[in-house]
């Protein structure tokens, strides 16, 4: 068997980097000198795109289609990039779903939609990562309404407060090998049915009159990754 080609820079799987943040972090750490492998569930001709102008700015990039949410699919996706880049040096879990609900009308089902691609993929891929690497790196993306809590959204917010308890107990368990942090962003881009008057007045309401924006966002996790003194 060929041995899978291999490069004196590092590698970094970014989950949904096909459009909006992911893609913004992969052209990041891009250009911080990752070649960059671009996950995508539905996003083919984004993820596509992505790869097109990656590759444009000279850096080795591949898509990697999966549905996180099955199991049997996200166990498959690290291997898979291994074998195209023959390494992978850092993991950015970026990719979720983020559905309306309430406490009133919560669900089991809806909880457990969350939990299966918003929780559950960071750790599989953060084992996946401890197993082929000996100095690595995940950064999850958390949300800032862990921190500014209200009940809307409230399966999805349940979700991103279990991945920010991961990112603990994975730092304590997976260290030395592999360090692991989070980001949680602000209000960085209109999601849901928000219109860009409200996304323009929420993004005002900080002590800074700005919120995060994409670029803000890229750059934490670029530093995250490039600091070898910091986990957890």
């Amino acid at each position: 068997m060929t041995a899978p080609p291999s490069s004196a820079r590092p590698v970094a799987l970014v989950t949904g980097a096909a459009r909006r943040l992911g893609r913004e972090i992969a052209f990041e750490l891009a250009r911080a000198g990752h070649d960059v492998a671009v996950h995508y569930r539905v996003s083919r001709d984004d993820a596509l795109a992505t790869v097109e102008a990656l590759a444009a700015a000279g850096v080795r990039a591949e898509a990697f289609a999966a549905d996180l949410s099955d199991e049997a699919a996200c166990r498959a996706v690290v291997p898979a990039v291994v074998a195209h880049f023959g390494r992978i040096d850092a993991v950015v879990n970026n990719a979720s779903i983020f559905e309306h609900d309430t406490a009133a009308t919560f669900t089991h089902a809806a909880m457990e939609r969350h939990w299966r691609a918003n929780t559950a993929p960071a750790v599989i891929l953060a084992q996946a990562l401890h197993a082929r690497t000996s100095n690595g790196c995940v950064v999850n993306l958390l949300d800032q309404k862990l921190w500014n809590p209200n009940p809307d959204h409230f399966a999805y917010t349940l979700s991103k407060a279990a991945l920010e308890a991961a990112t603990t107990m994975l730092a304590l368990a997976l260290a030395p090998r592999v360090r692991v942090c989070g980001v949680a962003p602000g209000v960085t881009l209109p999601s849901g049915p928000m219109s860009d008057a409200e996304f323009a007045a929420a993004h005002r309401l900080t002590p800074l009159g700005r919120s995060s924006t994409p670029a803000d966002i890229a750059r934490a996790v670029r530093f995250l990754v490039e600091s070898p003194a910091i986990t957890g």
